[in-house]
């Protein structure tokens, strides 16, 4: 029986909360984490998401901005947060889940990452945002560098880099747009590889095929122009990446009543 877990940039919890709602009665995550909570602790919806059967939580809050959690129907242990490059805002929780009941998936770590989205300008001199995203991205280099990769973990989040040339509708284009930009996707890659991460879904959709998370509120028809970019990750290491793992990007998401504008990715290990 698989574990699954999705990973969704909610962009504000409580606004969309029967979003969740409607999305946990068609695909029953096992852990849910949510990056963009946008509320403070005591504002968070637990009640909401007891009644939909998830007990057990790891919540960084802060108020109005950011902020990342994890709702799982699991115990969660080991609860942390990194105040990743000392600015006091909410981007990172962990937690070990404990899943004895999931067959083979007997426990395993979750990291949670919101990373700045570094505003408009690709220029760490001129645009203090860019500088601070590719800083965020060195820290989290040098953590995964510290940590042990042979560990069974998983790392979910709103990365904000798009880092494949199909990971967006025009590597061309995009080349100098913040997202896609050399810098930022060889900082990502360097926290890909000194953790000893795999890509689940890029292993089940290898390129050139197309695949995003991400479609703009500027869009004024988002589905037919279809310039999307992969911002959401789900990665694996450890024993994990030797279980059979599928992967879904629920883009249907996208076009309902108030949506985000990101989509959930979901990952089933087997």
């Amino acid at each position: 029986m698989p574990i699954r877990i999705a990973t969704w940039n909610i962009n504000s919890l409580r606004l969309r909360i029967e979003a969740v709602s409607r999305f946990e009665k068609a695909f029953r995550p096992d852990v849910f984490c949510f990056q963009e909570i946008k509320c403070r602790e005591a504002e968070f919806p637990y009640a909401a998401l007891k009644a939909m059967g998830y007990d057990h939580f790891a919540v960084n809050a802060q108020k109005g901005y950011h902020g990342v959690a994890i709702a799982s129907r699991f115990p969660l242990h080991d609860i942390e947060s990194r105040d990743f490059c000392d600015k006091g805002e909410a981007r990172h929780v962990s937690a070990t889940v404990q899943a004895e009941a999931k067959g083979n998936v007997s426990g395993f770590q979750i990291h949670n990452f919101y990373v700045p989205a570094g505003g408009d300008v690709a220029d760490p001199e001129t645009n203090p945002k860019f500088k601070h995203k590719l800083q965020f991205l060195e820290e989290m280099q040098r953590h995964f560098s510290d940590d042990a990769p042979s560990s069974h973990a998983i790392l979910v989040g709103d990365l904000n880099v798009a880092p494949l040339e199909n990971d967006v509708w025009s590597h061309k284009a995009l080349l100098s747009v913040v997202s896609h930009t050399p810098q930022e996707v060889e900082r990502l890659n360097a926290v890909f590889e000194s953790g000893g991460w795999t890509d689940p879904v890029r292993r089940q959709s290898p390129e050139p095929e197309r695949v995003y998370t991400w479609w703009s509120y500027r869009s004024p028809n988002w589905a037919l122009a279809n310039k999307g970019r992969r911002l959401d990750h789900i990665w694996i290491r450890g024993a994990l990446s030797m279980l059979p793992a599928e992967t879904q990007i629920v883009r249907e998401t996208r076009g309902w009543d108030r949506p985000s504008d990101h989509v959930p990715v979901l990952l089933d290990l087997r």
